[in-house]
């Protein structure tokens, strides 16, 4: 009897010890799975880092970039393209103005009503109209002719229509495509994209064709200004703030344009314009220096892309490329351990989730994470996720998002380095801070990413803050803009009307 008690002990205690192996199996596993997730995103940081330090770097960077793009043609990554814009609206326009936006699928006809008075809520109509795609494929002439018409069919519905050819009206047209200004209204197109392909467009002036078709359609409506979006923006905000000194566009794409002197354009020498100073428009998209923060993700992601080794500094900043940031993360979070369960197909496939769903998730602030749960399931099939995988992915949002926001609070912090509004004294200034009297400089800012993502807005002010200190920050006024490229055409049109 004694030994079949011991017997039935022994086996007891076996059984014991192989699931408490078990049990310590387990855990030992699930530790190393979350130990090799935590190394993804302590990776992630570490690429990504921005201290203020690395972020005066990419300040000189800038600055040195724009003078040398000012200097020579090609002379930079920065294009710094001339825009013969040297007068911007002050608030003292008067009369009725239009604009026509030719950015992609579709175009706007705008009308601006200006009282001669700074108005906070410009008084506008606006309607929209798609572009057939043969038209897309066809002709210059078969294109413009119905922008002209359909411009013509808006005009007709003021008052009884029958004033539609009695006085000339002016028109500022936003063309969102490559060109090359000769003028302030007059450009050459250098290429297409967005799906358009009008080969005898090439080479051409855009404005002289729409102002060809205008003549064809019997309207008096004189083309004033060819203009950029981002230049539109700046319009906007110098119309409703005359200290205002640089745009910035920070949505799907980004790009920056400022207020330089003529003198310090060295690749015009001898271009004289009214007010000493024009508008260039610099194409900070293209920006690139060894001192931004790059990752293994970013390098993936641009090889992958349909322009490699271009818009490098857009790849990183704009709202076009973080929600894929996170997901190629996310992927290889996957792709080192289940935390997230079997591997998704959906998580191979590009600019699936969209930035505004990742910003969604990052700011996502109930109590269990239900946000980001839904839009894992929705977006990547990946139903059921722990809540501490959840809180994994919120990190890796905020990661990539800070790094992006206060990069572009460096690119920002780089454009009044070069005009002398940092509070150094400019690129070639000698003086210390302390000399200095900084004055009131505002920066228009346009775009979804900054305007609607509160995290990412509050990560540029507080890295702008961090770069120039407290004192200096104080007097550099971020406002936000909108419809630079309709509203800010009419406006440019109001600026250079004959």
């Amino acid at each position: 009897m004694g030994r079949v008690v011991v017997g039935v002990a022994v086996t007891v205690a076996v059984a014991t010890c192989a699931v408490a192996a078990l049990v310590v199996g387990r855990r030992v596993r699930s530790r190393r799975k979350w130990k090799r997730v935590a190394n993804v995103v302590r990776e992630l940081e570490e690429g990504c880092d921005t201290r203020v330090g690395r972020l005066r770097q990419v300040v000189d960077a800038m600055a040195v970039e724009m003078h040398a793009g000012l200097a020579s043609e090609g002379g930079s990554k920065l294009k710094m393209l001339l825009t013969f814009v040297d007068k911007l609206p002050n608030g003292t326009e008067r009369g009725t103005y239009y604009a026509l936006h030719l950015g992609g699928t579709n175009f706007r006809v705008l009308r601006v009503q200006l009282s001669g008075q700074p108005s906070s809520d410009l008084e506008h109509e606006v309607e929209r109209q798609p572009i057939p795609e043969n038209v897309m494929t066809s002709t210059s002439q078969d294109l413009f002719d119905f922008i002209a018409s359909s411009l013509k069919d808006f005009i007709a519905k003021e008052g009884d229509g029958s004033n539609i050819s009695k006085d000339t009206r002016e028109l500022g047209f936003t063309f969102s495509f490559p060109v090359k200004q000769m003028s302030v209204s007059s450009g050459i197109l250098i290429k297409w994209t967005k799906g358009f392909s009008i080969v005898d467009m090439v080479g051409r002036d855009v404005a002289a064709c729409l102002q060809e078709a205008l003549t064809r359609k019997g309207l008096h409506v004189r083309v004033a200004a060819l203009v950029n979006d981002t230049v539109g923006t700046l319009a906007v905000g110098h119309y409703h703030d005359p200290d205002t000194v640089a745009a910035i566009i920070i949505g799907t794409g980004t790009n920056a344009c400022y207020l330089e002197r003529v003198d310090a354009i060295i690749k015009c020498q001898g271009l004289l314009m009214t007010s000493g100073r024009m508008v260039v428009n610099m194409e900070w998209g293209n920006f690139w220096s060894s001192h931004l923060p790059r990752t293994s993700y970013d390098i993936d992601l641009d090889a992958e892309s349909p322009n490699p080794n271009d818009q490098g500094f857009e790849k990183m900043i704009s709202g076009m490329y973080l929600g894929d940031i996170v997901r190629r993360v996310i992927l290889r979070m996957t792709l080192e351990s289940d935390i997230f369960g079997p591997i998704s197909p959906k998580l191979s496939m590009p600019f699936i989730l969209r930035t505004p769903l990742m910003a969604a998730m990052h700011e996502d602030n109930s109590p269990d994470l239900r946000e980001v749960a839904r839009i894992l399931n929705d977006i990547f099939e990946i139903p059921d996720v722990p809540l501490k995988a959840r809180k994994i992915v919120v990190k890796v949002c905020d990661v990539v998002t800070r790094r992006a926001a206060r990069l572009a609070a460096a690119g920002i912090v780089g454009i009044l380095k070069k005009i002398g509004r940092d509070g150094s004294g400019g690129i070639t200034g000698g003086r210390s801070r302390s000399d200095m009297k900084m004055k009131r400089t505002v920066v228009a800012i346009e775009g979804g990413l900054y305007s609607k993502y509160t995290l990412f807005r509050e990560y540029l002010r507080e890295a702008l803050n961090e770069i120039l200190g407290e004192d200096i920050a104080k007097h550099v006024i971020l406002k936000v803009t909108q419809d630079g490229s309709g509203i800010g055409a009419a406006l440019l049109a109001a600026s250079y009307s004959s």
